[in-house]
């Protein structure tokens, strides 16, 4: 019979969001690993405009079967937010709880563990069920900072039976915060299956992009070093280099306004073309039509658009930051500058503007390493090591459980 097994997330596809992504893809993998597979979908409702009943909606996805949870709304009046994320949490739960009573999984897996590893980890340490929780970025590099979540992110890294990180980064501040998880935790890259560029058609933006065109893809925010990017920019306009910077996605809500008045201090807004935010394909489209692709991040875990970018062909210039630090070797398959640097970002661009010959090369090995070193298959080795390493260790307990009660 197959093991049941289900994997807690806050997005899967259609949501848009690397994560979502992620979860998909290895949830696939699981599959070919003859694995009967779930997702539960945690959506937590800000904007409570409307009253609604607690309800679960599933489907079939691809082999996969999608739980999407949903808490009720039983006042749309406001109230105190630690009280209304009290409330969805309980709830959640208790939808999460459901689902395992009526599918009884073998494993539970979440992914980001702020809001879904903590409810993730209770439901299964209450069950005796293996719990692996996997680290994706934020929820170690920004939430750890939150007084409020401190104690609950460290008791969910002790208790959980793995843990699973991006990048090494990640880790070596899971083991500050928690001494003793080195013997139950791997550190591995995501994965990407092969994109072919010339199936996409070209965006009609393309028509304004002049000079060297500088591009980036996602959702921009905080952590993503734009503004350092920015800083760059003004400096090699102010040296007469033509370029364009093109920012693929757009910016999330609570930072519009902060950004609108960076790109009007530029005094450059004329060379920024930013699209909205893509499905993923027509995000991708725009890739073949950068020089040069820029990930300034100041922490990313293990971006999958630099990945969609290595495919490309593209020379990229990284942040020595968690994954991409690790994954791109400076002067070899991408330029690799320290965080939060505009000084080292300029002299980057500089390099790349004046070598059309380097910015090729840069290209080529970075698309050679992410077709070897990042393939799915790659992927899809550590995830079965994982998973058997987890398993059969619970189904031991098991039977040293179920002695000591005769």
């Amino acid at each position: 019979m197959k093991k049941k097994v289900c994997l807690t997330t806050l997005e899967f596809p259609p949501d848009v969001g690397g994560v979502g992504e992620s979860v998909y893809r290895i949830a696939r993998m699981l599959l070919e690993l003859d694995y009967e597979v779930h997702v539960a979908v945690f959506h937590f409702n800000k904007k409570r405009k409307s009253i609604q009943r607690a309800h679960r909606k599933t489907i079939e996805q691809d082999g996969i079967l999608v739980h999407r949870l949903k808490a009720a709304i039983r006042t749309t009046e406001p109230y105190s937010p630690s009280v209304m994320i009290m409330n969805y949490r309980s709830e959640i739960y208790f939808q999460l709880k459901r689902l395992h009573q009526q599918f009884n999984f073998d494993l539970l897996h979440s992914f980001f563990i702020k809001e879904t590893g903590f409810l993730t980890t209770l439901l299964a340490l209450e069950n005796n069920l293996p719990i692996i929780n996997s680290i994706r970025g934020s929820d170690l590099h920004k939430h750890i900072f939150d007084p409020q979540q401190h104690a609950q992110l460290c008791w969910t890294l002790e208790k959980a039976s793995w843990l699973t990180f991006v990048s090494e980064d990640l880790f070596k501040r899971a083991k500050v915060l928690v001494s003793n998880i080195e013997a139950k935790s791997s550190v591995f890259w995501n994965s990407i299956q092969p994109v072919y560029f010339d199936n996409f058609a070209t965006p009609e933006l393309v028509k304004n992009l002049r000079g060297m065109v500088i591009g980036s893809v996602g959702r921009f925010r905080d952590k993503k070093g734009l503004e350092y990017l920015l800083d760059a920019c003004v400096q090699l306009t102010a040296e007469n280099v033509e370029l364009t910077l093109l920012l693929v996605g757009d910016f999330v809500a609570k930072e519009q306004e902060y950004w609108q008045e960076e790109f009007k201090n530029t005094g450059i807004t004329n060379r920024i073309i930013v699209t909205g935010m893509l499905g993923r394909a027509e995000a991708m489209a725009y890739l073949p039509h950068m020089d040069v692709f820029m990930i300034p991040s100041l922490n990313d875990g293990c971006p999958n658009a630099m990945l969609e970018a290595m495919l490309a062909s593209r020379a990229i210039v990284g942040s020595n930051v968690d994954a991409i630090g690790e994954i791109l070797t400076d002067g070899v398959d991408g330029l690799v500058v320290n965080p939060g640097s505009s000084e080292e970002i300029a002299v980057a661009l500089r390099k790349l503007e004046r070598s059309p010959q380097l910015r090729q090369e840069l290209g080529k090995a970075a698309r050679k390493k992410v077709l070897k070193q990042l393939a799915p298959a790659v992927e899809k080795e550590n995830w079965a090591k994982v998973y058997q390493q987890v398993l059969p260790k619970q189904k031991f307990k098991q039977v040293l459980l179920d002695i000591s009660r005769k």
